[in-house]
């Protein structure tokens, strides 16, 4: 099988402040189920509910830092740096570091609205 992809979709974000998700593959651009691949742009302040996904997300900092809260502790993960938050742990996602942060997240199976089970505060 072969999928060219010549533009991402823009996927409505969560959180404090506008956040742009550009998706690659997922089950909005490519109708997949089995892998969600996203470019993500934030903003310095923005931060988001945090969430018991329902599937592993890989996430890739390519600029700026991005600020992951865990029950294990909370990681600023800068360029170049990465983190994996395995299916069910409870995580919130911020960028309150000047510049905001662009990142790569990877979900397997695909992100969903369904399945990212997020919890309002």
């Amino acid at each position: 099988m072969i999928k060219f992809i010549e533009e991402p979709s823009i996927i409505p974000s969560s959180g404090n402040k506008p956040k742009i998700i550009e998706e690659f593959f997922g089950r909005v651009n490519s109708n997949s189920d089995k892998i969600s691949i996203a470019k993500m742009k934030s903003p310095k302040g923005w931060i988001e509910p945090p969430q018991q996904p329902e599937f592993d997300e890989y996430t890739l900092v390519i600029k700026g830092k991005l600020k992951v809260e865990t029950k294990e502790g909370i990681f600023e993960v800068n360029q170049n740096q990465a983190i994996l938050i395995g299916k069910g742990e409870w995580v919130r996602y911020s960028t309150p570091y000047e510049g905001g942060a662009e990142y790569i997240a990877i979900c397997i199976p695909a992100f969903s609205t369904e399945t990212v089970n997020r919890i309002e505060d």
